[in-house]
Formats: C-alpha cells, sequence, structure tokens
C-alpha cells in the first residue's frame, strides 16, 4: 500500500480484553487492511492490577501488546465499579483518542444484539464508529477458524452455573469444544466463559505463560495465568 492510501485509512483502536475475539477481530482487520490499528483499549481494575472480567494479570497484557505491535491504552476503573463510573472513564479515553485522530473503535462481539446496541448508542455522535469484524459469523464454525488460524488461548475465567469448574484453565482447542457441554456457546459468547490469548498470527512471537491457581471469588471461577519469565527459578520456594 502506499503511504497516500495509507493516509486515507481510517485510525482504529481495538477494543482489547486480552481473549480470543478481540485478538482475531485484530487479525482480521489487520488482513483486511481496511483500517489503520494505531492501538489497543483496555479496562484494567486497578484493585486487583488485572483485565476486568478476564482476570488476567496487567504484565500478561503489556506482553500481549508489545507481542501485537501496538501501543496499549488502558481504562483504569475500581472495584466493584458503578456502571456510570466505567462509561465515564471510557468517554475521558474515547475523547482523548479521537483528539489522536482515532474514528474506529473495533469489537470481537459475535451475535448479542443488546451488547451490541450499547456500544453503539455510547459512541453516537462521539465521532468514533463501532466496527464489529466477527458479526454473525457461526461461532462453531468461528471457533474452529481461530484454532486453526494458530490461535493459542486459555480459559482463565467461568461462570460455574453455565460451564463446570474444571474446565477453567484449559487451552481454547478442539478438544475442548467436543468436550463443551450442548448448552455452551463454543466462543462463550454468552458469558459462559472469557479466555487469554499467549499466540497467534496478530502476536510477533508466542507469550510463555505458566498456570497458577484455580479460585473462585464473586461467583466466578479464575484460573490464573503468570508469565514464565517471572516464575523461573521461583518453583518449590
Amino acid at each position: 500500500m502506499t503511504e497516500t492510501a495509507s493516509e486515507h485509512r481510517p485510525k482504529a483502536v481495538v477494543s482489547w480484553s486480552s481473549g480470543k475475539d478481540s485478538a482475531f477481530a485484530l487479525h482480521e482487520v489487520r488482513r483486511s487492511d481496511a483500517l489503520e490499528v494505531v492501538g489497543l483499549l483496555t479496562t484494567v481494575t486497578e484493585t486487583y492490577a488485572r483485565v476486568s472480567m478476564h482476570g488476567v494479570r496487567e504484565n500478561i497484557l503489556d506482553a500481549q501488546a508489545r507481542a501485537a505491535g501496538l501501543p496499549l491504552h488502558k481504562v483504569r476503573i475500581p472495584s466493584p465499579c458503578p456502571n456510570e463510573v466505567y462509561e465515564r472513564a471510557m468517554a475521558r479515553a474515547l475523547e482523548a483518542l479521537r483528539g489522536d485522530g482515532v474514528s474506529r473503535v473495533v469489537f470481537g462481539d459475535l451475535f448479542l444484539e443488546d451488547i451490541r446496541a450499547y456500544r453503539e448508542e455510547k459512541l453516537r455522535g462521539t465521532g468514533v464508529e463501532p466496527v464489529f469484524p466477527l458479526w454473525g459469523r457461526p461461532t462453531d464454525r468461528l471457533a474452529r477458524e481461530i484454532i486453526d488460524a494458530g490461535v493459542r488461548a486459555h480459559l482463565v475465567a467461568l461462570d460455574p452455573r453455565k460451564l463446570p469448574a474444571r474446565f477453567a484453565g484449559r487451552t481454547f482447542d478442539r478438544a475442548l469444544l467436543a468436550d463443551l457441554p450442548d448448552t455452551v456457546d463454543p466462543c462463550g459468547e454468552r458469558g459462559e466463559f472469557h479466555t487469554c490469548v499467549t499466540a497467534g498470527p496478530m502476536f510477533t512471537a508466542p507469550i510463555p505463560v505458566v498456570r497458577g491457581p484455580v479460585v473462585e471469588r464473586d461467583g466466578f471461577v479464575f484460573a490464573d495465568l503468570e508469565l514464565a519469565e517471572l516464575t523461573r527459578g521461583t518453583r518449590g520456594h
């Protein structure tokens, strides 16, 4: 692509959850070359220094951004976080990004109409438009496509009311898909589970991680991941 053509592409950030869907959305947008992706946007629960909802450690989030070759814009929120506090924090972040020329936010949403409508409503009138590159794809096929593309991810959070706790920490692969109950969406789109991506075509190199303990907190089950280089030599102490 020529420099002139590149200048005409809208600038975008990816709403980055640390999981497979946002990572694959980044991959798809880059492949289409219709947008110039200039960063990742993530909410971090500052009380725990972890990605909100997923519970992924902030140092793994930082490693993901480095592997993606993109600046990371962190929106820090408290715990608990009332919705109005979250919305004010996101509005400030989007205003700053808009000032830097960003006019698109890429989301990894798949089929939940209420979530899409919420995002569209909150962005209306801001000068920033939402983009949904994975929207409407059958999730059984999409799950296999993500795996076959070389994405490696682990189940780091799950709702035990929807998926047994024994799935926490498992790798998102075809064996997992075969074992999922019929009531669970293959991509976990209804909140059954959340993932953390450690390798894939959107990264320049894999992120080495080791599995930590599995804990239950606030009604959800979390499987901790740690950067391997930080744990090397510390096991057994």
